[in-house]
């Protein structure tokens, strides 16, 4: 979180750096060119948590307790299963710190969201917030309980774990992040080379 923020700024750090005129007044930051891309960060959140809720309201619906869908013969079906935990079914004993996690990315990418003028980022980030919306939906609302719900999964490729449009959000909006950082773009804008 704190290398996310230094690369961003927050409104607490804005200004910290800026150097001082000669008479010992400060000089206007330079304000970076563009509009913030704050909208597109939560159109595409919006997008991606109304497309992995509006999905797992189709499979409880139509397709738990049945029989799976076979897409793509044995490569790819539609199999609903309920998953406490993590990918590949790991760490179910911790569904709550998962939630914790959820919640934690959500307020990060919000906090950042004020210094975000990067088209790119914000399409990134907004992947990342619609997932991360989307599970933190389930955990909170579906049984067991609240905080401590199980997902709905449904995509089963084979030989992979079985996931949902959320996870892959989470997963496109990392990669895009990772291709973001190694061509130099920060999310303020602006380009770097190291």
């Amino acid at each position: 979180m704190a290398e996310a923020e230094r690369i961003i700024g927050t409104p607490d750090s804005a200004g910290a750096d800026e150097p001082a005129a000669s008479d010992g007044t400060d000089l206007p930051a330079e304000r970076p060119r563009g509009r913030r891309r704050i909208v597109a960060l939560f159109v595409v959140a919006l997008l991606a948590y109304l497309l992995d809720l509006g999905s797992k309201i189709l499979v409880v619906e139509k397709l738990e307790g049945r029989e799976p869908i076979r897409v793509i013969g044995d490569l790819l079906r539609f199999d609903a299963i309920r998953n406490p935990g993590a990918a590949f079914g790991m760490g179910e004993a911790f569904t709550i710190i998962f939630t914790c996690i959820a919640a934690a990315v959500i307020v990060v990418i919000i906090r950042l969201a004020r210094k975000l003028y990067s088209l790119p980022w914000a399409i990134a980030l907004g992947l990342l917030l619609g997932g991360a919306l989307g599970n933190l939906t389930d955990r909170i609302f579906r049984s067991p309980g609240v905080f401590e719900g199980a997902v709905v999964d449904f995509i089963a490729p084979a030989h992979f774990a079985v996931f949902n449009l959320a996870d892959s959000a989470i997963v496109c909006g990392g990669i895009l992040i990772v291709i973001l950082s190694f061509r130099g773009l920060d999310p303020d804008g602006t380009v770097h080379k190291d």
